[in-house]
């Protein structure tokens, strides 16, 4: 299935859209995202074969990679600081943070990963099923 999905940040100035399949669309429960959303787990959709626009505000575009980290980069705004879609070069695929998208889903969540990871106090309670990293 193959959508456009269209995206802003939190004061509006970065505007981007994704064209792609859609294809997983996970809560994360790792630590690197519990802090880097300031919440119990960050909710990002994958889209492969997918194509990411700026259609405003390119130039204030930032990111930041944890140094040691394989994949974990977060892209954002430099005015509000909230994220925004990213294209993942060793996913060949765009990561968007769920919650930056204007428009409405068209798959829903399918799991929580990295569970074990996961903060004592955070999310409880729905029967997705829940991996100790990434699902095969």
């Amino acid at each position: 299935m193959s959508v456009i999905l269209k995206g802003s940040c939190l004061c509006g100035a970065v505007k981007y859209e994704v064209s792609g399949d859609p294809q997983r669309f996970y809560h994360c429960h790792c630590s690197r995202c519990r802090k880097s959303s300031g919440t119990g787990h960050a909710t990002n959709l994958f889209v492969a074969n997918a194509d990411l626009v700026f259609t405003d505000g390119k130039s204030l575009l930032k990111q930041f990679k944890v140094p040691e980290a394989k994949r974990f980069t977060r892209q954002f705004c430099s005015h509000c600081g909230s994220q925004v879609a990213r294209f993942v070069p060793e996913i060949d695929g765009v990561v968007i943070p769920a919650g930056s998208l204007d428009d409405e889903i068209p798959i829903k969540p399918q799991a929580r990963i990295f569970w074990d990871s996961r903060a004592e106090w955070s999310c409880d309670g729905d029967t997705l099923p829940r991996y100790a990293e990434y699902p095969d």
